[in-house]
């Protein structure tokens, strides 16, 4: 019997927020903006790559896609040959604006995978022997090829996720939380690297101290408390010194507070999210995004990554 199913498969996967302010490298949003793949096992070795939507003129079409190297990941780790492949990707999550479009990749095309694998199938029995990837084994694969778990969790869970490393391996839990934002998306993307490269080896023990308490208070504002979600969403970590890079972001989110409006850098940015609260509702923070920006109302994805 083969391994694989019949015909094509298609998920969804949604976009992501990482660090929400003082959650840097652990706390992940999942947002209702979706990607889908769309994957097929077709006869010999080959493989054909087609994408539409965002970024369709820059990314590549050959074994280097990130939804093909995840793709891959999953058969290598089933312990399978590597078989023929059709995929068509469309893609809505912007690029390099800090709302997790490799992460959307990756792990779209962890899912593609295992539903492909009749083993692991919805509504299949797994037979003796037969090697199933579930989420966990799922997040590790999404990790060990992004290199940092939280936007991964939040896209293969959906809600609010918390994710660790417990020295063996990534873990992560998922809570259900219930808010709107709107992401302002400026018209230049940064590079995660680039970002990244901006940060010091070392901070401060009182400003590791405030982000801890910061990160804590967030979970709680996520719990019922959407009151405290300004103080929650305070950053020392990373903001300011990723300022340098994208210093209309910095100066957005700082303008927004100083209004009473949660906003924060979305992970490594350039991307403003800011909450809607009952002071501030979604409608007229649309209005606050500086000219050539786009505002996308969104709600939090209920779901991570799923069959279409």
């Amino acid at each position: 019997m083969s391994p694989f199913v019949s015909g094509p498969v298609t998920v969804v996967t949604p976009a992501s927020s990482a660090n929400l302010g003082p959650g840097y490298d652990a706390l992940g949003l999942g947002l209702g903006l979706y990607d889908e793949v769309t994957a097929e096992v077709v006869h010999g070795t080959g493989l054909d790559v087609t994408v539409e939507g965002v970024g369709a003129d820059d990314v590549p079409r050959d074994e280097s896609h990130l939804v093909v190297r995840a793709l891959r990941a999953v058969f290598d780790e089933a312990g399978l040959d590597q078989p023929g492949l059709r995929v068509h990707c469309l893609n809505r999550i912007p690029h390099a604006r800090g709302l997790g479009s490799s992460s959307a990749a990756i792990v779209g095309g962890i899912s593609a995978a295992r539903a492909l694998l009749t083993a692991t199938a919805p509504g299949t029995i797994a037979p003796p022997g037969a090697v199933t990837i579930d989420d966990a084994r799922a997040l590790q694969l999404a990790t060990r090829i992004e290199g940092h778990p939280d936007n991964v969790a939040a896209a293969l869970l959906g809600g609010l996720t918390i994710a660790w490393d417990d020295g063996a391996r990534t873990r992560a839990v998922r809570l259900e939380v219930q808010a709107s934002v709107v992401p302002f998306v400026p018209p230049d993307g940064v590079s995660t690297e680039g970002a990244r490269g901006l940060l010091p080896n070392h901070v401060p023990h009182a400003d590791a101290a405030r982000n801890a308490g910061r990160a804590a208070l967030l979970v709680a504002a996520f719990d019922g408390r959407p009151e405290l979600l300004l103080d929650a969403t305070e950053d020392a970590l990373h903001q300011a010194y990723r300022a340098p890079a994208m210093p209309a972001s910095y100066a957005l989110v700082q303008e927004l507070r100083a209004e009473g409006v949660p906003a924060i850098i979305s992970g490594a940015g350039p991307t403003v999210l800011a909450f809607a609260t009952d002071t501030y509702d979604a409608a007229p923070l649309l209005g606050r995004a500086p000219e050539g920006w786009a505002a996308l109302p969104l709600e939090i994805a209920a779901q991570g990554a799923h069959r279409a």
